[in-house]
């Protein structure tokens, strides 16, 4: 019985984690749920390396083009609606395989978290102050409430920012002192990382980049804008997305946004292996091992039973 059961497949970006899921499912009577923060739009297909509708065909997949591009996306949210999508596939005796790149998201999923609300006017006070003085001066005011948080995120992501200064407000307590020690949710849980070497990554990453644009990323973020891509608090901030909706501004040149979303594609898969490294539950395959799949399908049958 899978019951009780879960999988995350998690590792940087390019390194082939949906391919593993979808095999590893294929092999242990499971399903996919997806962690990645963009993929949950409609529409925004080439640029997150969605799967395809091949692979959908053979294995279901759950939280998908749930949401339209003006739509923003909380990690709280999130937590919900991919817990509920777990429970429902263990409903069915069948195993659920999270994957995706977005740390925060995957550990939403499999650890005893619980994040705090949000205050609309608050929060619409903080954005104002933040389109007034920029991230580097929110950046400041945080440093002073809380340094540790502080050092944790960049002065550029004003983003996150805002939601740190948000939760400050509202709990009295450090922003960082929400995340504490990692604890499963579902005790029975493999984190499956997949790992492969700095370079061969760096290539990874060129290639996909390279082939997202001969599929036709340029046109597919034209569709988008006019549906409101721009708009879009959350999807907006895509990789490849906000480099080149610049592009179509006339702020660079498309090959100038091709070449920053490779450079930003890279520096994201560097965070990625940071958070996942720094968890020490984590087991790693190598995505070069040709026993890759059978190494993931013998962990994933060593997790215990559900009582």
């Amino acid at each position: 019985m899978n019951a009780a059961r879960l999988v995350a497949v998690v590792g940087p970006t390019a390194a082939g984690k949906s391919a593993l899921a979808v095999d590893l499912a294929r092999c242990c009577d499971g399903e996919v749920v997806n962690t990645d923060a963009m993929q949950l739009y409609r529409g925004m297909d080439i640029g997150t390396a969605k799967v395809g509708a091949a692979e959908r065909a053979v294995v279901r997949h759950h939280l998908l083009d749930v949401l339209e591009v003006t739509e923003p996306a909380t990690v709280a949210e999130f937590q919900g609606w991919a817990r509920a999508a777990v429970r429902e596939v263990q409903g069915r005796g069948r195993l659920p395989i999270l994957v995706g790149g977005s740390g925060l998201y995957v550990q939403a999923v499999v650890d005893d978290l619980v994040f705090p609300g949000t205050d609309p006017a608050l929060r619409a006070r903080l954005e104002s102050d933040l389109a007034a003085e920029g991230p580097s001066a929110l950046h400041a005011r945080l440093a002073a409430v809380d340094p540790a948080a502080a050092a944790a995120i960049l002065p550029t992501n004003g983003r996150r920012i805002v939601r740190a200064l948000e939760v400050v407000q509202l709990t009295g307590r450090p922003f960082a002192a929400r995340l504490p020690e990692p604890r499963f949710w579902e005790p029975a849980t493999l984190l499956l990382g997949l790992e492969v070497d700095r370079a061969e990554l760096d290539a990874r990453i060129e290639r996909r980049v390279q082939r997202m644009w001969e599929a036709g990323l340029v046109d597919e973020v034209r569709r988008l804008q006019a549906a409101g891509l721009r708009e879009g608090r959350t999807a907006s901030r895509a990789l490849g997305y906000r480099q080149v909706l610049a592009a179509l501004a006339g702020e660079c040149s498309l090959a100038d946004a091709q070449a920053a979303t490779v450079a930003a594609t890279r520096r994201f898969a560097r965070r990625q292996e940071s958070w996942f490294r720094r968890d020490p539950r984590v087991r790693w395959v190598r995505q070069d091992d040709p026993d890759a799949l059978r190494t993931a399908r013998a962990l994933v049958h060593d997790l215990p039973s559900a009582p």
